[in-house]
């Protein structure tokens, strides 16, 4: 009985210590999964658009930017963790021939950009972008406030600081812990969990009206969330697209939910 009591104790305690080495490195990694953070080797050229922002310190972003006609919105995107700048030039040119602005915003440590991101340094990016494009005259009245997947918590959190008139959401999520939980149940991800992006404690003090679009068959951030979003926001609509996942929502027939979203920032129906 003895023995059977001290063999139970050694398995106990062997399994104990996996589950917290488990921890620290889910703890130790988790940015490295959360911020894949497509890089270049090489800064992007200035012009055709692109521009370079300084931000505190030696830190600095790339911009595309292509401006408004007088008096058009101008769409302000955040994108996915796995993108980056350069491959957003397609949803900025179809957003300009439609007759609006558009400003894509690079991350920290993506790209050319220096640096590491985390929560606080996208915001302080993205904020530094839209006090950049107040100066150039587009107003609070004619931005509109766009995120796709990771870039969702970061229009929100715009949003909420007043940065914006509309807001654009495609496949967003509830926060980063709950996705977390959904895939790693048995880890306490919430204790663990460095950057929050909490989108639906935020969503209530969002009273711009909001369109969210989800794929159906997201196996990344499930349909769900987008569903509970638009039950949060004071003035939500959402549109799910069937057949669609996680990376293929924007790239459907006839580019049809990118026009949805031009309409939407230009105020149609």
């Amino acid at each position: 009985m003895l023995r059977l009591r001290r063999m139970l104790s050694i398995t106990l305690a062997t399994f104990g210590t996996m589950y917290l080495v488990l921890c620290v490195a889910v703890f130790s990694l988790q940015r490295s999964l959360l911020y894949p953070a497509p890089q270049r080797a090489q800064p992007l050229s200035e012009g055709g658009g692109f521009s370079r922002l300084p931000l505190e310190g030696s830190l600095y972003v790339d911009l595309f930017h292509l401006p408004a006609p007088p008096g058009a919105p101008t769409v302000v995107h955040f994108h996915g963790n796995g993108e980056q700048l350069l491959t957003q030039t397609g949803l900025g040119t179809l957003m300009h021939e439609r007759g609006l602005g558009f400003l894509a915003v690079e991350y920290p440590g993506y790209g050319a950009s220096p640096g590491s991101p985390t929560e606080k340094g996208l915001y302080a990016a993205a904020e530094a972008a839209l006090t950049w494009i107040r100066a150039k005259g587009v107003t609070v009245q004619q931005t509109v406030l766009s995120g796709r997947s990771l870039g969702t918590g970061v229009a929100v959190e715009m949003a909420r600081r007043g940065h914006g008139a509309r807001v654009m959401l495609v496949s967003p999520y509830t926060s980063i812990p709950d996705i977390g939980a959904s895939a790693f149940p048995f880890l306490p991800v919430r204790l663990l969990a460095r950057d929050w992006f909490d989108t639906a404690s935020k969503a209530a003090w969002v009273p711009q009206p909001v369109l969210i679009i989800h794929g159906e068959e997201d196996d990344l951030i499930p349909v769900a969330m987008g569903r509970k979003l638009g039950t949060l926001f004071p003035h939500a609509v959402v549109e799910t697209v069937a057949g669609a996942g996680h990376n293929d929502v924007l790239e459907d027939m006839a580019r049809v939910r990118k026009h949805r979203m031009a309409s939407f920032a230009l105020g149609e129906p």
